[in-house]
């Protein structure tokens, strides 16, 4: 009998201190209950309130001045004390409350109707409350559908206690519970440092395939290996709690005097491996990520977000372990704003343009085609390259817009063009998401028939050659343009070792040398003979052959000598902008 009251006692104490831990999302969800009571009842003061031994703490409020008070003052006690439901109409003619402080001060509570919280056990944990600055009569009706309120708010604390603390599948203290853990440092002054390094075992994807491939309860199995692991290799001491804040990502906050850190933790997980059950294990990569903080000064969710950058640039970079940096967030929040900058740049064409690169017969020095590429002038920052804003763009469906914009714009220019009795082919970069789409090349010969221009005028320059070899419906996308008639070219050849098979596999007119097997052929003679029997090979195939990067004329005759066929680089021009283009184009086809 004494143990099981001591339990229940225990578990009280443990739903007290819960409750007096600050806890936003919580707090925010009673918020919500007592502005339900206000509608509900018609009495415009309501709160909810939590009593320990010396005081009372309002927990949600709508209004209602009163934060906190000594128990021994405030009217809640009676219905504490009392187990039971507190019904006073007018306090000031009621003996016990005539001279209260509340009373007669801020808050002015004239009329207060209180009943109490409970839990399972029947232990009262606080109070939910109406008041009003008039006196009101309160009704049996009114008085059940407080208590039905209370039992509401009763059934969800107890729910938010008994699983939003526990990660329900490793049981480890989950990520509320960090953030609970974090703002009651914060509560009670913490100044020491700490730190807060998020571990990544296995990354979402991961888990997602093992899931696909061998069910939930395998991956299951693995994550509870994985919690199982982590503190046998970590060794935490006392007050050093592993938390499972998501799927294979788990978190450590220690002191700044402890030995664990993200750089001796990426080292101590190195090699490890979990369980998925029937004798099948996986080896598992992990990252960390760290940050330090005090808890006085920071905020929980701020201190989360940092560590969690550190670890997606440990990720990214597949470093390890990183430790944040303040430069590193400003940077990915300028990366931010940059992206929804060129998404309403792309949206109401405001700063983007293109420009053209000649491409020159290496024979007869006349113009035979041209290179569309991408500017920005952005409105704060000035002229932006492409290398400044396309990376970004790749990492999101802003590619596909940018693709769009580009396309049509080259188109109008072929147009403009054209009206002058110039038919030169241009050419613009495409992604492999665009040449995967089933429907591309039909979407752009519809755009190039109602241009009533032929499709050979638009040219498609394959970048990420090796990911478009890897992918079937890009590759399959790239044989429908080329049947349809637009020329296809390959970039960058001549840099790495697979170059030649690509040959084989995909439909191509134009290989463009890459700069770099150019640049070094007046420098020494291995450059020069590389650079000649790729030329030759490529003649025999029978494609075009393009250099790029050509700065002068010695090479630009040497190139010509070997057998190429066309260059571009700044010994011919640089690109132009539209009127830049015209003038240019005027004066080379004139002469």
């Amino acid at each position: 009998m004494n143990k099981n009251l001591n339990a229940i006692n225990e578990r009280h104490k443990r739903a007290l201190e819960a409750l007096l831990a600050p806890d936003e999302e919580r707090d925010n969800v009673l918020r919500k209950f007592v502005h339900l009571a206000n509608q509900a009842l018609g009495i415009p003061g309501s709160f909810i309130s939590v009593l320990d031994e010396e005081f009372q703490y309002i927990r949600a409020s709508h209004n209602f001045s009163l934060k906190h008070s000594k128990r021994e003052e405030s009217l809640c006690q009676h219905v504490v004390d009392g187990d039971s439901a507190l019904i006073v109409s007018d306090t000031w003619l009621d003996a016990r409350f005539l001279t209260h402080r509340f009373v007669t001060g801020e808050p002015y509570i004239r009329f207060y109707a209180g009943v109490p919280l409970k839990d399972r056990e029947g232990q009262v944990l606080g109070t939910f409350c109406v008041t009003d600055r008039e006196p009101h009569p309160f009704s049996d009706t009114q008085l059940a559908t407080l208590k039905q309120l209370a039992e509401l708010v009763m059934s969800f604390l107890e729910a938010w206690h008994a699983t939003g603390f526990n990660d329900p599948v490793t049981h480890l203290p989950n990520r509320s519970r960090l953030i609970s853990d974090m703002q009651s440092l914060a509560a009670e002054g913490d100044k020491f440092k700490r730190r807060l390094i998020i571990i990544d075992c296995l990354k979402m994807a991961h888990a997602y395939d093992l899931a696909k491939t061998v069910g939930m309860m395998p991956v299951e199995e693995l994550l509870r290996d994985i919690a199982i692991k982590l503190p046998r290799r970590l060794s935490p001491q006392n007050g050093e709690m592993i938390y499972a804040i998501s799927t294979g990502r788990f978190a450590i906050l220690v002191r700044d005097e402890s030995r664990l850190d993200a750089s001796w933790i990426a080292g101590r997980m190195e090699g490890i491996c979990a369980e998925l059950g029937n004798g099948i294990s996986i080896t598992l990569t992990s990252h960390a990520g760290q940050t330090d903080f005090t808890a006085i000064s920071s905020k929980a969710y701020d201190v989360v977000r940092r560590a969690s950058a550190a670890l997606e640039e440990a990720i990214d970079k597949n470093l390890p372990s990183v430790i944040y940096k303040e430069s590193e967030e400003i940077k990915r929040s300028n990366d931010f704003t940059l992206m929804n900058e060129l998404s309403d740049a792309i949206r109401f064409d405001k700063g983007l343009y293109l420009v053209y690169q000649p491409k020159t017969c290496l024979k007869s020095g006349q113009p035979v085609g041209l290179e569309a590429l991408i500017r920005w002038t952005h409105p704060v920052r000035g002229e932006l390259s492409p290398a400044a804003f396309v990376p970004m763009a790749e990492q999101t469906d802003l590619l596909h817009e940018m693709t769009e914009w580009v396309i049509d714009t080259t188109i109008a220019c072929l147009k403009r063009l054209n009206r002058q009795n110039i038919q030169l082919p241009v050419t613009i970069n495409v992604s492999l998401n665009d040449f995967a789409k089933s429907n591309f090349a039909d979407l752009l010969e519809s755009k190039m028939l109602e241009a009533r221009l032929p499709n050979n005028l638009l040219g498609i320059e394959c970048l990420e050659t090796e990911r478009i070899i890897e992918n079937a419906q890009a590759l399959s996308g790239l044989h429908r343009l080329y049947e349809k008639g637009f020329n296809i070219s390959l970039d960058d050849f001549g840099t790495g070792y697979s170059n030649i098979s690509y040959l084989r596999r995909m439909p191509l007119d134009v290989i463009k040398l890459d700069r770099s097997l150019i640049s070094g052929v007046l420098k020494d003679a291995s450059s020069l003979i590389i650079a000649r029997s790729i030329i030759k090979m490529l003649k025999e195939l029978d494609y075009t052959v393009l250099a790029e990067g050509v700065e002068d004329a010695e090479v630009a005759t040497l190139l010509s000598d070997f057998g190429c066929d066309q260059a571009q680089g700044y010994f011919f021009a640089k690109p132009l902008s539209d009127p830049e283009l015209d003038i240019w184009l005027h004066r080379r086809l004139r002469n």
